[in-house]
């Protein structure tokens, strides 16, 4: 049998099961149980925090991150990690600014987007062909790009931070200010998560993932090429990464080497809120999505509560680790059915 075919077995013996027990077996189950708590404590203890301006700004906090967790997460369940996705945020940032503002001509801005994202995801092949041909933990090798491409950075720029200056064609279709201040990166952000959705329920590919993630040798024994999945994933993962880069820095308009310090950790804390298993082969990209609309909404409900900002990372850490509990028992649950 097929790991498609298994799979399919699995979700016919599940529609017999109660509504319930269906809704507690999938991975995105504890978020959604998570968003609508927090939602429900945040607009009780901050008034403000239901308004539409602030909703919008929860929108775009959770667009750029979410970005970039839908890679990560997707990535995760091929049983691979990528700590340097904070840093190519930073250096696709960088590239399109300062490309952009070398191509004075029109369009000059959309040629910048796309030599950037095309660095991006050199970068992950890089990452992949190095953990895969010199088996090397994938945590080693990003961690070590991760310092590389920060390094990079700071030689190049000295610190200091630049201004792009080239023409407005992409910045107003990425972050351009539409009615009741919503923003194209909301939509792009829910287009790539019907996407990226579609991709791992519904396609050959995605089934490949799931299976590499899980039971990698098991995967190679039904004929899948393990490598070139994995290959796939990183560079997915490493694109979503410096598009969400671009995308912040096309907010700001400005490039600085230490632009998004930190995300890496933040969107595989969003990854594991949502569902995704950190040993791999279980999540969703749904899920993934409501673990980054939590960090969203948790950096700036607290501030509206009242609370300083630096709880912002204790408060995390908390769901954080009630999630991976919460995570793990429901996984043993689905296993042990």
């Amino acid at each position: 049998m097929s790991v498609a075919e298994s799979r399919r077995g699995t979700l016919v013996h599940n529609v017999t099961l109660p509504l319930k027990e269906r809704l507690r077996r999938k991975p995105e189950f504890g978020a959604v149980i998570a968003f609508l708590a927090l939602f429900v404590f945040f607009s009780l203890v901050a008034p403000r925090f239901f308004s539409l301006r602030n909703l919008t700004s929860v929108i775009t906090i959770t667009a750029e991150l979410g970005i970039m967790t839908i890679g990560a997460s997707f990535l995760m369940i091929c049983g691979e990690f990528d700590l340097s996705i904070s840093g190519n945020y930073a250096t696709a940032g960088f590239l399109f600014v300062t490309l952009g503002n070398i191509f004075s001509f029109p369009l000059g801005s959309v040629i910048a987007l796309f030599v950037a994202l095309g660095i991006s995801c050199l970068v992950g092949l890089v990452n992949a062909q190095i953990t895969l041909k010199g088996r090397i933990p994938s945590f080693i090798t990003t961690l070590g790009m991760m310092m590389f491409l920060r390094g990079i950075l700071l030689g190049i720029t000295g610190g200091q931070s630049i201004s792009y200056k080239g023409d407005s064609i992409v910045p107003t279709l990425l972050t351009g200010i539409l009615a009741h201040r919503f923003r194209p990166s909301h939509f792009w952000f829910l287009c790539l998560m019907v996407l990226f959705t579609f991709i791992l329920n519904r396609t050959v590919f995605g089934n490949r993932v799931y299976a590499t993630g899980g039971k990698k040798e098991a995967a190679r024994t039904m004929g899948v090429n393990v490598d070139r999945v994995k290959t796939i994933s990183f560079m997915l993962c490493a694109t979503l990464a410096g598009f969400s880069g671009i995308v912040a820095i096309s907010r700001f308009n400005i490039a600085n080497a230490s632009f998004g310090q930190g995300m890496e950790l933040e969107a595989i804390a969003a990854s594991v809120i949502g569902g995704t298993l950190m040993t791999g082969g279980y999540g969703s990209v749904i899920g993934a999505a409501l673990g980054a609309a939590i960090m969203g909404m948790v950096r700036t409900g607290l501030v509206m509560a009242g609370a300083p900002s630096y709880w912002y990372s204790a408060f995390v850490g908390v769901i954080l680790v009630v999630a991976a509990i919460m995570n793990l028992r429901l996984r043993g649950a689905t296993l042990e059915w």
